[in-house]
Parts: C-alpha cells; structure tokens; sequence
C-alpha cells in the first residue's frame, strides 16, 4: 500500500530525449541510507510456496515479503527508488505491476527493470523481486 508520506528526498528525474516510462521511472536519485534488499519469492513464514500457479497469488506473496523486508530495514515502499523483476514468463509481468501498482506511489513509480528468466531455483516459482530503497538521513 502507498505510504502517502512526502518523499523530497526521492527525485523522479525524466531523461532527455527519452519517451516517459510505461509505469516506471528512468532515473530516480536520491540521499540517504541504502536498503538493499534480496530478491524475494512466493514462500511464505514456513517456507511454503503460494499461488503455485497463480501469478497474482505468488506477485502478492512477494510483495507483502518485501515490505516485511523493507520494514526490517527501517524502509516503506515510498523510499523504494528501484525494483528488479524476474519472471519465468514475460505473459505474467502485468499482473505482477497491478500487484506492484497497490504498494507504490504510481504517479512517481521507482526504477525497474524486468527480465524473463527460464527458471528460479524452485520450479514452482514464477516471479522473483529485489528492491533498493534509499532512507532520507
């Protein structure tokens, strides 16, 4: 869910000669303390997998991983300045960003990147998210 809190220190910055992103950013820069976090997958507390086979399911799952993560780093969404994404297939990626779209601030969404992979280390698993967020200091 958006965090509605003002985010100065975060700069949405549009790129010169560039058409503007479908849903992302092209730069976003920013001060403060790093909060890297590894990507995350549909397991939930016990190691279980969620959704198995259902994108939404498993994009939700790894989301809520995510803030959890972002939480034990002293972060939120609304400092999220970038998004990796990985997915098994590429078909899947809009129900992954309608997930994405319900944790972030879409009129200013963080960089990202996403890729389609032929496997994540568990066959189950379809859809794979690291973040990096920046705290203002």
């Amino acid at each position: 869910m958006p965090d509605e809190s003002d985010e100065p220190w975060l700069e949405h910055v549009p790129a010169d000669g560039l058409a503007p992103g479908d849903g992302y950013s092209h730069v976003v820069v920013g001060e403060g303390q790093l909060v890297a976090v590894s990507g995350q997958v549909a397991l939930d507390g016990d190691g279980n997998v969620v959704g198995k086979g259902d994108a939404a399911a498993q994009a939700r799952q790894v989301f809520e991983n995510l803030r959890r993560c972002l939480a034990a780093g002293g972060a939120t969404f609304a400092e999220v300045s970038r998004f990796t994404v990985y997915v098994t297939d590429i078909a899947i990626l809009p129900e992954v960003w309608r997930v994405r779209d319900a944790y972030v601030d879409t009129a200013n969404p963080p960089a990202s990147t996403a890729v389609q992979v032929s496997a994540l280390y568990r066959p189950e698993l379809m859809v794979q998210v690291e973040a990096l967020a920046l705290i203002p200091w």
